[in-house]
């Protein structure tokens, strides 16, 4: 089957390239990067994010969002990736889809406007330090607040307690949406409301958090990647609004959505950092040729080529599979991410060393697109865990219908 960008997709991955490059080139995202100090949030870009529809492409029409999907967002996270582009656009298109998909109607009217306008910034807090991607990664708890049995209206109001680690820009985040497992009383009194069951034995739920509410307290964390500001969100028993329709399905479709948007974000790092290592390479002179014309990097970076590309279309299919909800969504989901997780950090190291010295140096670029790769390395699953699951659903089923089939 051939698939392939439409003509608008492709311009709307033109269209940011041609932004950034005239308004935010990597002048700009060095001044972010050594602002260890700053909120890694530049007012100027984040308001021609929201006014560029960017943030508004996941978001229906009804609430002044573009109605496009995850194969539409994944085409600005690649340009993202590629300008190595500092700010929660990531976190905040996260929120609004859990929003979009679990909130309740009064929920998605008061809250997805405002993300599509750029009006809020958002992000989301899923699991605890060094826990893995899912219900079984969870570390904070809730349990409903006595005398608010919720409804469809604003959602249960239930009191959270534990800690996320670490959370990208909650420092400036108006809206956290915090996933947290939930006790069999606070699980039936979200099936009360419309959520999926759990049978009382418990389960996970997506709950609004307000930075700024008590028994909130966020605390700055460090990061060798300066296009990004991370925290550790702590909860004291603060009190949240459920998403109605949330469950361990809905929190593992948003991580699915986060891991194809980052393969994304990958893949633009992985291109951009081979583009210019090409270009590097073929004005460099050693021993009178082009050092880009020597066999041994001429061959390393055709491969590098290869497995970029793969990395950019895996990605492609798997927002294609989850928009079209593919039978092999997860498959699609798993290899996007291994391969493009690889393909950055590949591409980053060959970056480095193919610029020789200069490579080394913090005033060279170089470094900008390294790092950023590393951190999303393992966001929403490292390439071991992807390829776990690939296996799982390839080998391990395809040897469970021989063994059947052998039975019978």
């Amino acid at each position: 089957m051939f698939f392939a960008l439409t003509d608008e997709q492709r311009a709307l991955g033109d269209t940011v390239r041609d932004f950034l490059t005239d308004r935010f080139d990597l002048t700009a995202v060095r001044a972010v990067f050594e602002d260890a100090a700053g909120d890694g949030h530049p007012t100027e870009l984040w308001k021609a994010v929201g006014e560029q529809g960017w943030l508004a492409v996941c978001v229906p029409e009804e609430y002044d969002g573009l109605g496009l999907g995850i194969l539409d967002a994944q085409v600005v996270a690649r340009a993202l990736g590629a300008g190595v582009v500092p700010g929660p656009w990531l976190s905040t298109v996260l929120a609004g889809e859990a929003v979009r998909i679990a909130g309740s109607e009064a929920q998605r009217a008061e809250l997805l406007p405002r993300i599509a306008a750029g009006d809020l910034a958002a992000t989301v807090a899923l699991r605890g330090a060094g826990r893995g991607w899912g219900a079984d990664g969870v570390t904070v708890s809730a349990v409903p607040v006595a005398g608010e049995p919720g409804g469809e209206a604003g959602g249960a109001l239930g009191a959270l307690t534990g800690a996320a680690s670490p959370v990208e820009y909650l420092a400036v985040a108006g809206l956290v949406v915090v996933a947290a497992t939930e006790s069999g009383t606070a699980a039936g009194a979200a099936g009360a409301e419309g959520a999926a069951g759990s049978g009382g034995s418990g389960g996970i739920g997506l709950y609004l958090v307000d930075p700024q509410a008590a028994g909130v307290t966020v605390e700055p964390l460090t990061s060798y990647d300066g296009t990004t500001r991370l925290a550790a969100l702590k909860l004291e028993g603060a009190h949240a609004r459920r998403l109605p329709g949330s469950s361990a399905a809905v929190l593992e479709d948003l991580v699915r959505r986060g891991a194809v948007l980052t393969a994304a974000d990958l893949a633009g790092i992985a291109r951009e950092a081979l583009t210019r290592t090409v270009r590097y390479d073929q004005e460099r002179i050693q021993f009178g040729r082009p050092v880009g014309s020597f066999q041994a990097l001429k061959h390393h970076l055709a491969d590098l080529h290869v497995a970029v590309t793969m990395a950019e279309h895996a990605a492609m299919y798997a927002a294609y599979a989850v928009d079209a909800e593919l039978d092999d969504l997860l498959l699609a989901v798993a290899v996007a991410k291994a391969k493009a997780s690889q393909a950055a950090r590949d591409a980053t190291a060959a970056m480095i060393q193919y610029h020789g010295g200069i490579g080394y140096t913090w005033e060279h670029e170089t470094h900008f697109f390294y790092k950023r790769a590393r951190r999303l390395y393992g966001a929403f699953g490292d390439p071991p865990s992807h390829l776990e699951r690939v296996a799982a659903l390839t080998i391990d089923t395809v040897a469970a219908a021989d063994s059947s089939a052998a039975t019978v």
